[in-house]
């Protein structure tokens, strides 16, 4: 008995299997396959070729570079400085123009400091003290302006006082002026040029119009109107990230402006055009934050006839803008082609595997489906061994009736 098993099993290898095809009269099963057919071939022309450009390739490896010149001039009045003229020269950091780039709008001024000794800060608690054995010598201030020299300086008639201490002398200010110095930044323009490469399809451009005209440049803002004018009023920019200048002028912010290079390259060149869009990337709860705006301190150094070294400290308070560039290109290339039409083929064979599932374990025939499809043939035999095969004389409405 065993070696007849091993016999038909080492047989069996030379068996030769080949599809057969049963037309099933089936509107139930018929109906499904056309849907799932229609459905695979929707999703291949329309997502696959229409929306994700299937047929192309793309390069994601953008090459990008960003230059941002300023221009705008404001004018001040305080009690500090007096009149003065500010130009890009001093609200613009850095001055040599990159992707991020900083204009200050609000300031505290602190002049004429120099090195020696002075009462710290009441507004440092670390700086409180009620006796010299407070103010230990030589140590540093927390969170404070200098090194305690192990005095405790009181007012007259008060029983708590300030440390003294070595430091930039007198210590710098903390009121900040209510409404921003240079609120008129608001009306202040930058231009954004961005330079670009696909290096996949060696294409190259710029975000700047091409024009004879010169003085495009000089008399153009970018709107809805001019969306290719690369110069942009900072307001605008501000109103259109969703803040409001005057506001964050005070405080202080950081705006994200986003270029987007999307280029179909079947298309012709003049059709690749940037896309912008803004954003606010800091704490907008500037009232409930301790933690919101934007500054940070600078100093400028000078010396008297003597060889005293002083300095003026300013706090800046200002909007930081970013400058992000990404993008992608496409172009057509015979090889995603064939590998997208070739898995729409293979889904459609899927296809045709769901429907004979169904035809012939889901439906109520499925047995007399199953025995038509599936037959085992002999040379020496006609009839089939195994299941019952169709009759010559049957005719496809009595398998239909079935």
């Amino acid at each position: 008995m065993g070696q007849v098993a091993w016999k038909a099993l080492f047989l069996s290898l030379f068996d030769y299997k080949t599809e057969k095809y049963v037309i099933a009269k089936n509107k139930k099963v018929g109906v499904l396959y056309r849907v799932v057919q229609l459905s695979i071939l929707a999703y291949l022309v329309g997502w696959v070729f229409v929306v994700k450009k299937g047929y192309q390739d793309t390069d994601t490896s953008l090459q990008s570079s960003v230059i941002t010149k300023l221009k705008g001039v404001a004018f001040t009045n305080t009690s500090e400085l007096g009149e003065r003229i500010w130009d890009v020269a001093d609200y613009v950091i850095p001055p040599q123009g990159e992707s991020v780039f900083f204009v200050m709008t609000n300031l505290i001024v602190t002049p004429n400091q120099r090195q020696a000794v002075c009462p710290e800060s009441a507004s440092i608690p670390d700086a409180l003290c009620d006796k010299d054995m407070d103010c230990l010598e030589g140590e540093a201030v927390v969170a404070g302006n200098g090194v305690k020299t192990g005095r405790c300086l009181k007012d007259k008639g008060s029983t708590r006082g300030t440390c003294e201490i070595l430091a930039w002398c007198p210590v710098e200010k903390r009121s900040k002026p209510k409404k921003p110095l240079l609120g008129s930044a608001e009306n202040f323009t930058v231009y954004i040029k961005n330079s670009i490469r696909f290096p996949k399809f060696k294409f190259s451009k710029m975000n700047v119009l091409a024009t004879d005209n010169e003085s495009y440049l000089k008399t153009c803002r970018y709107s809805q109107e001019h969306p290719y004018c690369p110069i942009f009023v900072l307001g605008n920019i501000v109103r259109w990230a969703g803040g409001n200048f005057q506001e964050m002028a005070s405080e202080g912010g950081v705006i994200g402006i986003q270029i987007e290079w999307n280029c179909d390259l079947d298309k012709a060149p003049s059709e690749c055009n940037p896309h912008y869009s803004f954003s606010r990337l800091d704490n907008k709860s500037a009232e409930t934050s301790i933690s919101s705006g934007y500054n940070f301190r600078f100093a400028k150094y000078y010396r008297d006839a003597e060889g005293v070294d002083y300095r003026t400290l300013i706090k800046a308070y200002g909007i930081r803008f970013d400058v992000m560039v990404n993008g992608k290109a496409g172009k057509f290339n015979i090889i995603p082609t064939i590998i997208n039409i070739s898995s729409g083929l293979a889904l459609m064979g899927a296809g045709a595997f769901f429907c004979d599932l169904v035809l012939l374990y889901l439906i109520k025939k499925s047995n007399f489906y199953r025995g038509k499809k599936y037959e085992e043939v002999k040379s020496n035999s006609r009839k089939s061994l195994s299941s019952p095969t169709l009759n010559g004389n049957q005719s496809p409405e009595q398998l239909g009736g079935l």
